[in-house]
């Protein structure tokens, strides 16, 4: 098959990679797009370690493996757990110490014509949610983890740092909730979208600083960070949604002084993303830049890498 292979210091189209076998565990997924995202950037600058195919956002339909799903349209959980430790038992598999992550830790992922996922991490894509959509799933699922997690009611006031494809998505779910959110951002034309569904946008240029009760911090840099702590009610609750990689000044005297909730969250259930996706709840289309063939996937990843791009898809 051909894959795009990351050797740790250069991304090249292999015409010739092994296609992944399948078995009754195993589905082998025939990729209709797949979508590139900062943590492939990432992989690429030498985060993880990770040699092989990446990427991890994906749709696709099963062309091999259980017969129950042969066909179908599908999309997939990214952490694979073992299945044996005490985390997977309390169905907590995305934190197995043993785990793999498609694309991420010891797994190729779907920048590929094919991808092996375990068939109990796919669900079925509804006919009224189209792969344009349902690529987003992952990403989507990630947003609605802060659901999980933090309650939100009516009128809360929320910020959400970052204009970018998770600040979007973000935005777009916790004003599913009736909470206030106001959209912060330095991209006219990123926060026009974001605008467009019905959330407050502010320029950070125009920022004048006032508190909330939740802050979401979606820029995955330490300026953001050091912002979203100055944003925060005595008590409020900070949600960390990207990783701030590397070593950073930062203060932390604030979370101490202010009372401050800090929630780590990351992959989410695709159960609700899909719901939200089929009943058109949110918009996802109008973030996708650009549909690149595989062949392509070093452009692709150049144009992905550029700091005003939206969402950028391979199609295998």
């Amino acid at each position: 098959m051909r894959a795009l292979h990351w050797n740790g210091q250069r991304l090249t189209l292999d015409s010739s990679y092994a296609t992944p076998l399948a078995s009754e565990q195993i589905a082998l997924v025939r990729v209709h797009l797949a979508g590139i995202c900062s943590t492939d950037l990432q992989i690429l600058k030498g985060y993880m370690g990770f040699r092989g195919v990446p990427g991890h956002e994906f749709v696709g339909s099963v062309s091999e493996g259980p017969g129950s799903l042969l066909g179908k349209r599908v999309v997939g959980e990214i952490n694979f757990g073992c299945g044996r430790c005490e985390n997977c038992a309390r169905g907590l598999s995305r934190h197995c110490p043993n785990r793999s992550v498609m694309g991420i830790l010891n797994a190729d992922g779907a920048f590929a014509e094919y991808v092996a996922v375990p068939a109990a991490n796919l669900h079925l894509v509804p006919d009224k949610v189209s792969d344009e959509e349902a690529v987003f799933t992952e990403p989507l699922a990630a947003a609605f983890e802060i659901l999980e997690q933090v309650q939100l009611d009516p009128g809360d006031q929320v910020l959400v740092l970052g204009d970018g494809k998770l600040g979007n998505l973000c935005a777009q779910v916790l004003r599913l909730t009736g909470a206030n959110v106001t959209a912060l951002g330095k991209h006219e034309d990123k926060l026009k979208l974001i605008k467009r569904v019905g959330v407050r946008t502010i320029l950070l240029n125009d920022w004048q600083p006032r508190l909330f009760d939740v802050v979401v911090e979606a820029t995955g840099s330490p300026s953001g960070l050091e912002l979203a702590l100055s944003a925060m009610r005595p008590r409020g609750t900070l949600v960390l949604k990207s990783t701030v990689a590397g070593n950073h000044d930062v203060s932390l005297a604030p979370i101490v002084i202010n009372e401050i909730n800090v929630i780590g969250s990351r992959c989410g259930l695709f159960a609700p993303a899909l719901e939200a996706l089929e009943e058109k709840s949110v918009s996802v289309t109008p973030l996708i830049e650009k549909v690149y063939p595989l062949n392509d996937g070093s452009e692709a990843v150049e144009h992905a890498a550029r700091r005003e791009t939206r969402k950028i898809l391979l199609r295998p």
